[in-house]
């Protein structure tokens, strides 16, 4: 704990100090619990999408598979050609967010290759959808945790340390200005019996 002067004008800066401390924490605890919220969302959300991309691919290789040609699709038949993101704003932390993207197919010979591989191609496309669309989440839940750290330490900075801290500084100089005060009433009444006594001792003299 830093040193502090024992003045009213310092009794002043802490009362101040504590009166913001005790302004700000209710927000910085609603940030906290708004960012845990959001991030047990957005996690339970990738969960969904990649769960949602197990299915598709045990679907797709039973599908291929009834086929007794799983040679025929290549997976390099689809790949990403761009990327689309938005940007939104949670709890003050802006993050990105999946909007889709574009595909580009392999070329392929449309009399060698079998009828269902243009079927395939737009089931790969809805699974790499889908693995882009969980790392946007990924990225979406790494961000706010980043965010929720900070505020987590910056809420625990004023409930354990700020505020009880200023507390005890405001408590140290009110009990000392007490004393003072108390100490400042007693010179004054000893002088005052002194001032007294020297009267009365001149006045005898005098008569």
């Amino acid at each position: 704990m830093a040193k502090i002067k024992l003045t009213k004008n310092e009794q002043k800066v802490q009362k101040d100090a504590l009166k913001m401390y005790q302004r700000y924490l209710p927000t910085l605890t609603l940030k906290k619990q708004q960012l845990q919220t959001e991030i047990r969302t957005i996690e339970a959300k990738a969960r969904e999408v990649r769960a949602q991309r197990v299915a598709l691919e045990k679907e797709f290789s039973e599908w291929i598979s009834v086929f007794g040609e799983e040679d025929a699709f290549k997976p390099d038949m689809v790949t990403v050609s761009n990327i689309k993101k938005g940007f939104g704003n949670i709890a003050g932390v802006t993050i990105p967010v999946y909007e889709g993207a574009d595909f580009s197919r392999g070329d392929y010979d449309l009399y060698e290759t079998p009828l269902w591989i243009d079927l395939a191609a737009d089931r790969m496309e809805k699974a790499l959808s889908l693995d882009l669309e969980a790392d946007v989440l990924d990225e979406q839940v790494r961000l706010l945790s980043q965010e929720l750290r900070t505020t987590t330490q910056r809420v625990n900075l004023f409930e354990k340390v700020k505020i009880p801290e200023t507390k005890a500084n405001i408590k140290k100089i009110s009990v000392y200005l007490g004393d003072e005060q108390v100490a400042s009433v007693v010179r004054s009444k000893i002088s005052k019996k002194k001032l007294q006594a020297n009267a009365g001792a001149a006045q005898e003299a005098a008569e």
